[in-house]
């Protein structure tokens, strides 16, 4: 279940065990200042003792957090916002998900909020820092506080409501696919995952769900996706949702999302190290994002219409796999030639690049776990940002800094398109060895996508958390999920509504 953050004025607290301020760093060595509001809770000083700042090395670093002595029925909790001035967006979110870390378990934990702080972050940082995958666990981790109360004026108050119910839908929604990316690949098989996606997105206002079987998806001719899941015994799925906006909104953007959902990745005959099949899990993050984003876009009221593709399947070395040096059509009609097997996301992307270029949207985003070489190029912190139009890709790009999921815009020079260029067919799905991996794999998805404006986001390296910190949770963190829900919840323009 879900952290409750409520809103609250002052006279309605009540008790509590924690209370939080914000405080940030002044000019220089100078003590940090504390950022009271307008709101206030007994027991909170007028100011630092910059002997304690000093003692413990407080300098309101963004996710800083210094406990006040004192013998009052509360803990207090200073926590850090970076320097002085407007704190960034994320800024905001992290000092919320330290603080929820900071609590502990139990009871009531009040955060005092100053003006004109971003509810919706606040709300995201708190709830995301308390989730927990403990659905294997005989003994539950360690939990968080009861529930989170932010105390502000009655007129911030107000305004502060509606933000913090959109920071907690999408909250939820990355819970949701953090938990698909978390569960074991033999408890989430493509059928299952499948299942668990329609039964989440039943019922949600304006969002249907279809799911395509093994004879749907020859039907539609999806070479890339019935190659790759030839080596299992487990059938491939393609989970397509769709949301419509209510009411007359008249002529509104479409925007397609495609998710790469390999829900465990051998490496097919291609075979993988032991040690890198260990979290191949995890490569269905792509599938996962987009199918949570359709969840929330009810919930957000986002204006825009909203098509969701996730290309499901396995990739083994069973009998009937894909041998290196096979030859496959796509669903478009181009020819792949097949000569890494592990190389396999690209090829499911095809399809379904090639089935949202033929709805002829307004714009095409895909989201994949897809290179080795992003990580290498950006490690585990930057996502990796191709496409075809810049101003497609310099908003996702605001964005995503906003959401704190940062990406980096990558090349796709016309001078590498002969990487990918087969002997026997239209294009190899690998390019030169050590060069420029994952710019090879986004020139092959960019000959799937037509005309439409498209953005292709590799995040093969921050799609996942070695350890806790901030408000990501060990495994998978669904990263580019509130990237893409704020996209679209602002119109899904070049600038935001």
């Amino acid at each position: 279940m879900s952290l409750p953050v409520e809103v609250v004025e002052p006279d309605g607290l009540g008790a509590v065990a924690t209370v939080g301020v914000f405080a940030q760093g002044g000019p220089g060595d100078d003590t940090p200042a504390l950022l009271r509001g307008a709101a206030d809770v007994a027991g909170l000083p007028d100011a630092l003792d910059p002997a304690l700042c000093a003692r413990d090395g407080f300098r309101a670093k963004v996710g800083q957090v210094l406990r006040l002595p004192g013998d009052i029925s509360h803990r207090v909790l200073v926590l850090g916002l970076g320097p002085s001035g407007p704190p960034r967006e994320d800024a905001w979110r992290r000092a919320a998900a330290a603080f929820v870390r900071a609590a502990g378990e139990g009871g009531d934990a009040a955060l005092v909020v100053p003006e004109g702080a971003p509810g919706s972050a606040l709300a995201e940082g708190a709830a995301l820092a308390a989730y927990r995958f403990d659905a294997y666990r005989t003994k539950p981790s360690p939990g968080s506080p009861d529930r989170v109360l932010l105390v502000a004026s009655p007129s911030a108050a107000a305004e502060l409501r509606p933000a913090v119910a959109r920071g907690l839908a999408a909250a939820e929604a990355v819970s949701f696919a953090r938990d698909l990316v978390n569960t074991p690949a033999s408890d989430l098989n493509p059928t299952d995952f499948a299942t668990r996606v329609a039964e989440y997105l039943d019922g949600r206002p304006g969002v249907g769900v279809e799911v395509w079987d093994e004879s749907r998806i020859e039907a539609e001719r999806l070479g890339g996706l019935r190659t790759v899941a030839r080596g299992s015994v487990q059938p491939p799925r393609v989970v397509r949702a769709t949301y419509t906006p209510t009411g007359d909104r008249g002529s509104v953007p479409h925007v397609v999302l495609v998710g790469k959902g390999i829900t465990f990745d051998s490496g097919g005959l291609s075979l993988k190290t032991a040690d890198g099949m260990m979290t191949m899990k995890t490569d269905m993050t792509g599938a996962a994002i987009v199918m949570a984003v359709v969840s929330a876009c009810g919930a957000l009221e986002v204006p825009v219409k909203v098509t969701a593709l996730a290309m499901v399947t396995e990739n083994m070395p069973g009998p009937d796999a894909v041998k290196p040096g096979d030859v496959f059509r796509a669903r478009n009609g181009s020819t792949i030639e097949v000569l890494n097997t592990d190389a396999e996301g690209r090829l499911v992307l095809a399809d379904g690049l090639s089935l949202a270029a033929e709805l002829e949207p307004d714009a095409i985003i895909d989201v994949a776990t897809l290179t080795g070489a992003q990580v290498v190029a950006l490690g585990r912190s930057i996502g990796a940002l191709f496409g075809s139009d810049q101003r497609l890709k310099d908003r996702l790009q605001e964005v995503g800094d906003a959401a704190g999921e940062p990406l980096w815009q990558m090349p796709l020079p016309e001078e590498y398109a002969d990487h990918i260029d087969s002997e026997i067919a239209d294009m190899k799905n690998m390019g030169r060895a050590g060069e420029a991996g994952s710019i090879a794999a986004a020139m092959l998805l960019s000959r799937f996508v037509g005309e439409s404006p498209w953005a292709h986001l590799d995040i093969a390296g921050p799609s996942r958390v070695a350890e806790p910190s901030g408000y990501l949770s060990k495994g998978g963190t669904a990263f580019g999920a509130r990237t893409l829900l704020e996209f679209l919840r602002t119109g899904a323009t070049a600038d935001p509504a």
